[in-house]
């Protein structure tokens, strides 16, 4: 009777101990089964580690102190009611009544010497910019650039020390994982709110016709109007995105917002800080996303890939061997599922920049070397006007009206600026150029032979549209 009971107690010892094992390993290790009822069925059990639950109070109180409230200040002017019949027959009293518009948004540090990125459309047409930290200092910002096409601005203020949050890997962002958004949405600031991936890679309906890069990351974290600029953070801590958008009915949240994936915005604010403009590498390819119909008439394996509709003549797809009918299915080691992805991907990348171009063709793998170009067309390279392109802008002999108006007998006259290191060195419409290098020209082919001869600056002379003298330098 003595050695049955003991044998229990050892048996319920040892149940103990495996069960005790058991859920210390469950506690830090991550496991699944698939198990089968009896009726056929198959379900999972899966045992979460305890670092794998939502908490969210380390990734809050890291990040929190490094979103600021951003306020707007513009002035708009208005129509002016007509005080008399002669107002309301031949127009109002110029330059109407000027009114004073204040709008606010949130922003992220991202630099303890005063860097902070929020979007485009919270600054946009600002006469004044003021940042405010968790701690209710306050500054005065400057604008460093902007990039409408990622709705991406970076801001600048004068301090040092300030919290951050690091910029984390937006490609590894897994559909279910738990992330917080933090702004300062109705000016309720530093708040924070939480929800999962809902989706990656998104676009949104555009009716402006303006050029966009959208590859947003979709939450259900609560996100309303003020949040725009503010971050989105995973549980670590990182910055994987800045929230931008909502879709509703009402203006307020209605369960879906939608971020500027992190490595969009680390490219971006990079070629802020360094360039003062971005500098946007291009593939040159018109593409169409994969479908069953492709897929079948193709022979694919998959529906994940681009269809390339068109490419670009001496474009960058087109010098690397890239062919109408040919289907892109990985850019490096990153595999393209839709047109957006194929946005996302070559957006991390700069002008001269080389990667790997996976296609698909005649059913067969192939995998082509590509140097993306950038936006601006090589110097020397004639426009449909005429006009010749020199460092992102547009130039012409000067015509002989253009000269007589300035007394002058030759000169090259800048047509258009575009983005470029002309644009950034202070060019303007209208200047005419009479000396490179201290050397006269009268063709865009002798600031062209002058620039290229250059080993180090280009410095040019000449004649603003205002008539007066001007300078402009910049390096090569």
């Amino acid at each position: 009777m003595k050695k049955g009971i003991l044998t229990v107690l050892l048996s319920a010892f040892v149940g103990g101990l495996t069960a005790f094992a058991v859920v210390k390993s469950t506690d830090n290790n991550q496991s699944q089964t698939v198990q089968i009822s009896p009726d056929g069925a198959s379900y999972r059990t899966v045992n979460l580690a305890q670092d794998n639950w939502p908490d969210f109070t380390y990734a809050a109180e890291s990040a929190v102190d490094a979103v600021v409230y951003v306020k707007v200040t513009s002035m708009q002017t208005s129509r002016q009611t007509p005080n008399s019949i002669f107002d309301f027959f031949f127009g109002y009293p110029e330059g109407g009544q000027q009114r004073e518009r204040v709008g606010s948004g949130s922003g992220v540090i991202i630099r303890e010497d005063g860097y902070i990125v929020t979007n485009n459309h919270v600054i946009d047409g600002a006469n004044k910019i003021e940042v405010t930290l968790n701690n209710n200092q306050t500054y005065e910002a400057t604008l460093v650039g902007t990039d409408p096409a990622t709705d991406v601005a970076l801001l600048k203020i004068d301090a040092s020390g300030l919290p951050i949050i690091p910029f984390g890997d937006s490609s590894k962002l897994r559909l279910g994982e738990w992330v917080i958004a933090i702004g300062s949405p109705y000016d309720l600031r530093s708040t924070i709110t939480a929800g999962i991936v809902s989706a990656k890679g998104r676009s949104m309906p555009n009716y402006s016709g303006e050029f966009k890069i959208e590859s947003f990351i979709q939450t259900d974290a609560a996100v309303n109007p003020g949040n725009s600029g503010g971050a989105l953070v995973d549980k670590a801590g990182n910055l994987v995105g800045i929230n931008t958008a909502i879709i509703s009915q009402t203006g307020s949240y209605a369960g879906y917002s939608f971020a500027v994936p992190s490595n969009i915005v680390k490219k971006i604010v990079y070629d802020l800080m360094d360039f003062g403009s971005v500098k946007r590498a291009l593939l040159g390819i018109t593409m169409q996303t994969v479908d069953d119909k492709i897929a079948k008439e193709m022979k694919l394996s998959s529906v994940n890939g681009v269809y390339i509709v068109e490419v670009s003549e001496k474009g960058a797809a087109d010098k690397a061997g890239v062919k109408k009918g040919d289907v892109l299915v990985a850019i490096d080691s990153a595999k393209i599922t839709d047109a957006a992805s194929v946005q996302e991907i070559v957006s991390r990348f700069s002008p001269g920049d080389k990667a790997q171009l996976t296609i698909v063709r005649d059913g067969k793998e192939k995998v082509l070397e590509v140097t993306f170009q950038g936006t601006e067309r090589e110097n020397g390279t004639t426009m449909d006007d005429g006009s010749v392109a020199f460092y992102g802008s547009a130039i012409r002999t000067a015509p002989k009206e253009v000269l007589r108006k300035y007394g002058l007998k030759q000169g090259v006259e800048i047509v258009e600026v575009g983005p470029g290191k002309m644009k950034e060195a202070g060019a303007s419409d209208g200047f005419i150029i009479l000396y490179v290098n201290d050397k006269a020209v009268k063709s865009p082919e002798d600031v062209i032979e002058i620039a290229k001869n250059s080993k180090r600056a280009v410095f040019v002379e000449g004649v603003t549209a205002s008539g007066r003298t001007g300078y402009f330098a910049f390096g090569i």
